[in-house]
């Protein structure tokens, strides 16, 4: 991090601005919004300072610039044309502790304004630390085309609550709960829509139901294949809430990025030969944690109930008594289909899909071979690459045709997707020549055919 960001309170403090054209306008009307009483020195006055000068409290010193100007002032803006005076302006800042920006010259500076979405209250500063204003322009645009209109009049509006918060609600953990469903539900909603009078009324109900003595939860969401903006919007924003996330092996980790900084992370994953940490032991974390009254989220790669072992989850906590509420995500199948460009389903050559799991379980592939070879439908085997020789070779001697397409997805929606194609009799030599290593799905069926472009 080449700068670090603050926010600087300037209301009533002497900032010194040395040039007085068009750069140094725009620094100018910026520190004035911002209420600072600004003094310019320049030989020469543009029109625009000079119309600042008319409408605000600005003092001009139509002169050069001198060392001992910078005396005084919490912040220095050099904003000439001429690199020799902003080299000495900032040499004589930096040997005097006073913060210094030359504009659009990041050497000669050691601070640097951002580029500004402004909702006041509420300020959002993007930097490229002075690598690109172009850039930081054009994702201050992004954040701007995103960000509510009504967000600082929203801002306001909560903070006029916090004082009754903080009485009603002593705890911290559970008041901060208390804010985050106040941001992330419904009564943001109504003031956003123009509501007032139904946000300030369910605020109102919300803050009066409120007590210290509410316990844990605990949700299941769906991290989906990979694709960390998969995630829905329901579990990106319930895992932005979490005190306590538990994530496996096949969660994008990007997406922890998102999460509260003083929330617990636990990594839980499982992998073939490295069992890691058992279901049952996960199991316990969960109750754990929820039994303490923390909010947790336990991230799933996937869907939580598709494969993934979120049925064995639920029923441990309803038997504990403990609130659980389960968010679906993108499960494999469709994410690794949709990203290798094959239908699961095709009205003129399969109208169901069966997902099944090849992981052997007491050493034996235990399947319903003579109903998954059946033609006809797409069959979409999850955990298969380890056995994928006898599930290929069991499904051709049960009845399936040999040159049935067929294809494998390693790594499916990330940048390093891979998806290998052949007939179902020849996938599992063109998958051991590739040198696949997973994550995978597999797909059987005439579907694979017109993801090729049949």
């Amino acid at each position: 991090m080449d700068y670090l960001p603050l926010f600087l309170d300037l209301t009533q403090k002497s900032v010194l601005v040395v040039g007085a054209g068009e750069v140094a306008e725009r620094k100018i009307s910026l520190l004035l919004r911002a209420g600072a009483n600004v003094t310019v020195v320049a030989p020469e006055v543009g029109d625009g300072v000079a119309r600042l000068r008319t409408d605000a409290q600005l003092a001009v010193l139509a002169r050069g610039f001198r060392p001992g100007d910078v005396e005084g002032n919490a912040l220095v803006v050099a904003a000439t044309d001429d690199e020799a005076i902003n080299e000495s302006v900032f040499r004589v800042c930096k040997a005097r502790n006073i913060l210094v920006n030359s504009v659009d010259q990041p050497q000669l500076s050691s601070a640097i304004f951002p580029a500004l979405v402004d909702r006041s209250p509420v300020l959002v500063a993007v930097s490229t630390g002075g690598n690109s204003p172009t850039l930081a322009r054009l994702v201050r645009g992004w954040l701007e085309a995103r960000l509510p209109a009504r967000l600082g009049g929203f801002a306001r509006f909560i903070g006029g609550y916090r004082r009754d918060a903080g009485k009603t609600i002593v705890d911290a953990a559970e008041r901060q709960r208390f804010w985050e469903a106040v941001v992330n539900g419904p009564i943001a909603e109504a003031y956003f829509r123009g509501d007032e009078a139904a946000a300030h009324s369910q605020l109102e109900s919300l803050l009066a139901e409120n007590s210290d003595s509410q316990g844990g939860s605990v949700t299941l969401v769906g991290a989906g294949p990979g694709d960390p903006e998969l995630i829905t919007l329901k579990g990106l924003r319930l895992l932005q809430s979490a005190d306590v996330i538990l994530y496996d092996n096949l969660v994008n980790e990007q997406l922890l990025d998102f999460a509260r900084r003083d929330a617990k992370t636990i990594y839980v994953g499982k992998k073939r030969k490295f069992p890691g940490v058992r279901q049952e032991g996960i199991n316990e974390l969960l109750l754990q944690h929820a039994q303490a009254g923390r909010r947790v989220v336990r991230l799933k790669g996937g869907d939580p109930f598709i494969f993934g072992r979120g049925g064995e989850e639920t029923e441990t906590l309803a038997a504990a008594g403990i609130p659980c509420q389960v968010v679906p995500g993108i499960t494999a199948a469709s994410g690794s289909a949709s990203y290798a460009g094959i239908p699961l389903t095709h009205r003129e050559v399969s109208q169901s899909v069966r997902f099944v799991t090849g992981h052997r379980v007491y050493d034996h592939v235990n399947l319903d071979w003579p109903e998954l070879a059946k033609p006809d439908q797409t069959l979409v085997i999850y955990m298969g690459l380890t056995w994928i020789e006898e599930i290929t070779a069991r499904l051709v001697e049960h009845g399936l045709p040999p040159d049935t397409p067929a294809a494998l997805v390693e790594k499916a929606t990330l940048p390093e997707q891979r998806v290998l194609t052949a007939d179902v009799a020849n996938l599992a030599q063109v998958v051991r020549s590739a040198g696949v290593n997973g994550p995978t799905t597999i797909i059987v069926g005439k579907v694979v055919a017109y993801g090729q472009g049949h």
